[in-house]
This record gives structure tokens, sequence and C-alpha cells, in this order.
């Protein structure tokens, strides 16, 4: 899948492509850095997928992802230097 497609399946869950990143607990750069990419990971295209069709078969998913308690994703490279690098 690559991104114009995921972006589509992400609409079609009512969801912007920020939204999506918060919803899952990713780094919204981390998402929106995939448009330039060839292809997303599977596995954001499936939950992509998923979601969109959920939404068409009227399943409320968000609460989901609520109970999940997920962790937030850390940004690479932040965090990795201590005072002591400089």
């Amino acid at each position: 899948m690559n991104y114009t497609e995921l972006k589509r399946n992400v609409g079609k869950a009512g969801l912007n492509m920020r939204e999506f990143a918060e919803l899952i607990k990713a780094n919204t750069n981390s998402i929106t850095n995939l448009a330039t990419k060839e292809s997303v990971p599977k596995h954001l295209a499936i939950i992509a997928t998923l979601l969109g069709e959920m939404v068409d078969k009227g399943v409320e998913y968000k609460h989901l992802f609520e109970k999940m308690d997920l962790e937030p994703q850390r940004a690479r490279g932040k965090g990795s230097f201590t005072k002591d690098d400089d």
C-alpha cells in the first residue's frame, strides 16, 4: 500500500493523518514522513484498512484503542545524548 491509499483509508475512518497517529500512539512525523516512501509498513496498512472497513460496517472503534492503553512512540534519537556527550 502506498501513502495515498493509506491516507484514503484513514480518511474513510473519519480521521486525518495527525488523528491517526494519535490514535495508534505513533509520532505524527513518523506517519507523515511515509509520504516519501514507496510503500507503507504493512502493520499500518492493515490498521488503516480495518478502520475504514469498520466505519463502513457501522462499527465504533475508538474505544478499543482507549482500552489498549498503548505506550506513546518515542521520537527516534530523542534523549539519546547526555550532557557529557557534548
